[in-house]
């Protein structure tokens, strides 16, 4: 992983993310990137992962209480608990102001090799964590007349790229879900946007990329000429849940260098 953005405070003060509460699901790979760049930008976060290693790792290393924050380990795919852990970052925080989901899995092969658990896994992780945790979320900042949402689609959301059966079907939930919460929202003040990457160099990349022949291939598929990096999202995801991208809702942003241009 390369060296996340962390911006300065007086960035933070142009972007209006000084002190905000910011709530985090998922903390390897993007999502610690995603950590750092809101807590470099001023804002106090509660990140949440399934791994507490991961959660642990950031609240020591970026210092996360000290900032106002926190951490919080729970198992997402439990509906009960991904409400319980909205409620008790607000409590934590004293307010919502933006909320990023950021968790996935992915497990490269045809459809017909699937088996009935793992489809439960991909729309469990994927999709309903985002539904549970947003909707709670949503509540929260239809009540006080303001909130910013992001969520955490894929290229793959919108391209019929080959042994992604359940990640795809996912990430196109996930662009529906949000636009229907955008829409549902935004008379009370609330945006709700996707990112939608390409290949991202992330630990769920990893092994894939490091097979013969792979890195080249998917290479060769970007105009950019490379692939992207974990820094690569924190800019997009601070814009949106910026001052500056309050007319922006509804959104499925593309960060894949050039991916789905061809």
């Amino acid at each position: 992983m390369g060296t996340s953005v962390a911006p300065t405070n007086s960035a933070g003060a142009w972007l209006g993310l000084e002190n905000a509460a910011v709530l985090i699901a998922g903390a390897g790979g993007i999502g610690r990137a995603l950590i750092e760049g809101f807590a470099g930008a001023g804002a106090r976060v509660v990140a949440v992962d399934n791994d507490a290693r991961r959660v642990a790792a950031a609240v020591y290393e970026l210092e996360l209480e000290r900032r106002g924050g926190a951490g919080l380990v729970a198992d997402l795919r439990d509906p009960d608990r991904a409400r319980a852990v909205v409620a008790q970052a607000a409590e934590r925080l004293g307010a919502i102001d933006v909320f990023v989901h950021a968790l996935g899995i992915n497990d490269r092969k045809p459809i017909v090799d699937y088996t009935d658990d793992e489809w439960r896994r991909f729309i469990d992780v994927n999709l309903n964590s985002a539904f549970w945790l947003g909707q709670a979320a949503g509540k929260l900042m239809c009540a006080r007349g303001y909130g910013r949402q992001i969520y955490f689609s894929s290229v793959a959301g919108s391209l019929a790229h080959k042994n992604h059966g359940p990640y795809a079907a996912t990430k196109g939930g996930i662009n529906q879900m949000m636009r229907v919460m955008a829409n549902e929202w935004a008379a009370q003040g609330v945006t709700v946007n996707a990112l939608a990457p390409g290949y991202i160099e992330t630990p769920l990349t990893a092994e894939h990329l490091a097979k013969p022949g792979v890195r080249a291939a998917l290479e060769a598929l970007v105009p950019a000429g490379r692939l992207g990096v974990v820094d690569d999202v924190v800019g997009p995801a601070l814009f949106l849940a910026s001052r500056h991208a309050a007319f922006v809702t509804g959104q499925v942003l593309f960060v894949d260098g050039g991916r789905t241009l061809i």
